[in-house]
């Protein structure tokens, strides 16, 4: 009995050292997490002041909301520098039909801003020698009926292919059929005669929404996913990008906070064309293609030496500022260096751009559900965030093509 006590009374001074050592340690956690949390504050605070974030977020104001009241501004704005959030609001509705107001989680149709998800994507499938630029289209689709279009020529429309909205319009009409991407290349198969292409591949720069429909097919067809699928587990949901999707995607979630296309206060009709993707067909918010900047200027999903191949200008035809890489946009200067990177969207009541300086990390990004080309008015935001010093290269109205 009297050593049973002994042993009872050694078991519970050791649960109490026991238990303290675990207090210890959980407050020397809680401690950790507070100094680290001030540290990240501090920082912030710091990097807030070297950029003069205040002064640029209020003069961002003046611009947006003089778009709002003089240029009918219906959408989302958001401009980040070096991590910083300066300016991210929501103005006006995101269906008109029942005054759905706009917030900053809605979710937007990117149009042509969509390629960059395409260009990625194939990229990524490169980088795990999965594909080459070198690849043609034939070595995926052996009834592919143009020979000699690689990977690169498709990546930078290069190819020479025919337009396939143009091709395709017709039958699409007359049958009331909307094709999806893989539908798309056995249409091209089966023609008989071929349609006749354009040009020979990488003799001519055309921007055509060919190219990357064949891409984002490509990219089905080798890892034998859908597309939204692919995105979403490769790129999309491993970086944050939670409320992004494919047009296609049977997910009921891009349906939360998802707004409509307008023309003149019209609402646009679904297109034929809307399950083909690659070309257009991503939804997305401002929050999100903030994130896809970070992962880009990071270099998160594709190598950095990959980023700089799809940031490389490949367009001399055309002497000029602008150029095209591999599914970006490049603003380029006097010696064909690039400046600026970007890409735009118009498709059914849309019109986006998002616009990045990696040197001087910046991104600005607009989105609106209701046709107005405004939306590529940026200068003024750019001069800005160049603390006014930088952009006179820079033209006032950047065109969609």
């Amino acid at each position: 009995m009297y050593f049973t006590k002994i042993i009872l009374r050694a078991i519970a001074l050791y649960a109490v050292i026991f238990i303290a050592i675990l207090g210890c340690q959980s407050n020397a956690g809680q401690t950790t997490k507070f100094v680290d949390e001030a540290a990240v504050k501090a920082k912030l605070d710091s990097t807030k002041k070297a950029i003069k974030a205040d002064f640029k977020s209020a003069k961002i104001d003046e611009i947006i909301k003089r778009k709002v009241n003089a240029e009918n501004f219906n959408g989302n704005v958001l401009v980040a520098q070096k991590g910083v959030i300066l300016y991210q609001k929501a103005f006006g509705l995101a269906q008109f039909q029942d005054s759905t107001v706009l917030t900053n989680d809605s979710k937007f149709q990117l149009a042509s801003l969509s390629k960059t998800f395409t260009s990625i994507a194939v990229l990524k499938l490169v980088q795990e020698g999965k594909l080459s630029l070198t690849t043609t289209v034939d070595e995926v689709y052996p009834d592919f009926p143009y020979e000699g279009v690689t990977i690169h020529s498709l990546l930078c429309h290069r190819s020479g292919l025919p337009y396939y909205e143009y091709l395709m319009s017709d039958e699409t009409r007359k049958r009331k059929w909307s094709p999806t991407n893989q539908e798309m290349m056995q249409w091209f198969a089966a023609q008989s005669p071929t349609p006749k292409a354009y040009n020979l591949p990488d003799h001519f720069f055309s921007y055509n929404n060919t190219n990357f429909a064949v891409l984002a097919a490509i990219v089905e067809r080798i890892s034998t996913l859908s597309f939204d699928v692919y995105l979403r587990r490769e790129i999309l949901v491993p970086i944050g990008m939670t409320n992004t999707y494919a047009n296609t995607t049977k997910s009921d979630s891009i349906n939360i906070n998802r707004t409509s296309g307008y023309e003149r206060n019209r609402l646009v009709p679904r297109d034929y064309y809307d399950e083909i993707t690659g070309d257009k067909g991503i939804y997305s918010t401002t929050s999100d293609l903030n994130k896809w900047y970070e992962a880009l200027r990071d270099g998160t999903v594709v190598s950095k030496e990959l980023l700089q191949e799809a940031f490389t200008p490949r367009s001399f035809e055309h002497p000029g500022l602008r150029n095209y890489g591999y599914g970006f946009r490049l603003w380029v200067d006097a010696k064909q260096r690039t400046d600026y990177v970007y890409h735009t969207g118009w498709w059914k009541g849309y019109n986006t751009i998002m616009f990045f300086d990696l040197r001087e990390d910046f991104v600005i990004i607009l989105l609106t559900n209701r046709l107005n080309r405004t939306v590529y008015h940026i200068k003024d935001i750019i001069d800005i965030l160049h603390n006014g010093s930088k952009t006179a290269t820079v033209e006032e109205n950047i065109l969609d093509a």
